[in-house]
């Protein structure tokens, strides 16, 4: 079940760098941080994270259509304490405080916690990629597929972000999502 999933990784990641890696065999290293860069960063198939939070006020990133769930701001916190909950389990460190109901990690902002929500959603992104940096391969494949859907996960609840400005009207299409 793995060998599949760890070919499933290295193929999506070959086919989007193919332009720049034609002839480069990538290590499990490069697939992990290739995949957290994309969904952080790095713009390619989809936009990251940074781009979709990017230039919003607290109003907007608090903003919810009628009837919807969840709003920018509280996806954003979502993500946050997700990657924060892995980060800790990965380096052996104490987590998050979770309670074990999903709905508490997601949560409002003011105009003061935004912009330092925004900052965090940044700092825990360059932290698991300096944490898969500084990683040896035993490591990197006893977390492979975690950190697979760590990538999966942001960048789900990224289109939903992005799908958000689009309806609030506040998304520039020049950002890569027409």
């Amino acid at each position: 079940m793995m060998k599949p999933f760890l070919l499933f990784l290295y193929l999506i990641v070959v086919i989007s760098s193919s332009k720049s890696q034609t002839t480069e065999k990538l290590t499990l290293k490069q697939v992990l941080l290739n995949q957290l860069k994309t969904t952080h960063n790095k713009e390619d198939w989809f936009a990251p994270l940074n781009v979709a939070i990017e230039g919003l006020t607290p109003e907007q990133a608090n903003w919810k259509e009628k009837g919807a769930d969840h709003s920018i701001a509280e996806l954003t916190t979502h993500i946050i304490f997700w990657n924060l909950d892995q980060l800790s389990k990965f380096l052996n460190q104490p987590g998050p405080k979770f309670s074990g109901d999903n709905n508490e990690t997601f949560k409002s902002v003011d105009k003061n916690s935004w912009p330092a929500t925004v900052k965090e959603a940044d700092s825990v992104l360059i932290k698991w990629e300096n944490a898969i940096e500084a990683s040896d391969e035993k490591k990197l494949e006893a977390w492979y597929e975690i950190i697979g859907h760590i990538s999966t996960h942001n960048a789900y609840h990224t289109g939903q972000i992005v799908y958000i400005r689009k309806v609030q009207g506040s998304w520039n299409p020049a950002k890569g999502v027409k």
